[in-house]
């Protein structure tokens, strides 16, 4: 089997991994009645997440994933994700905590692990704004001598 069709085979079983992941996480927002729209938007995040970022540069299990935030929130969502705002980080932050929150409560990780997510994601908030607002100020204007 050559190296691509190996990575492709073990991307099908991760993201089949994580719709089981996925839909513990529906029912757990569905147990706190929260709205169809919001629980849509929380598994779009988290789709995002863990079956595109945590699968992008190797493939990674969800588990792993607490300890990727950082780079996924102050890097490539920024440069990825053409939609990256303000408003578009602080709720992918959200959901990522409600999932983990959930990941945690049902043993799938560590409460510590939860914790540890968390004190990332609310110490470097600023750092992800900022990050987002320099690479937003590009604009194409050092190509202006070539004009």
């Amino acid at each position: 089997m050559k190296d691509y069709e190996l990575y492709e085979l073990n991307l099908k079983k991760n993201n089949k991994r994580n719709k089981k992941f996925l839909k513990i996480f529906a029912d757990w927002l569905n147990d706190q009645k929260i709205g169809k729209k919001t629980i849509r938007k929380h598994l779009n995040n988290i789709d995002l997440y863990v079956n595109d970022y945590l699968n992008y540069y190797e493939i990674t299990e969800m588990e792993k994933g607490v300890g990727m935030v950082y780079s996924f929130l102050n890097d490539w969502f920024i440069r990825k994700c053409l939609w990256s705002s303000v408003t578009s980080i602080k709720e992918t932050a959200a959901s990522i905590k409600k999932f983990y929150q959930c990941m945690s409560e049902k043993g799938y990780i560590k409460n510590e692990d939860y914790k540890f997510l968390c004190r990332e994601i609310k110490d470097n908030m600023d750092i992800f704004i900022h990050s987002l607002m320099e690479y937003d100020q590009y604009d194409g204007e050092e190509w202006e001598e070539f004009i």
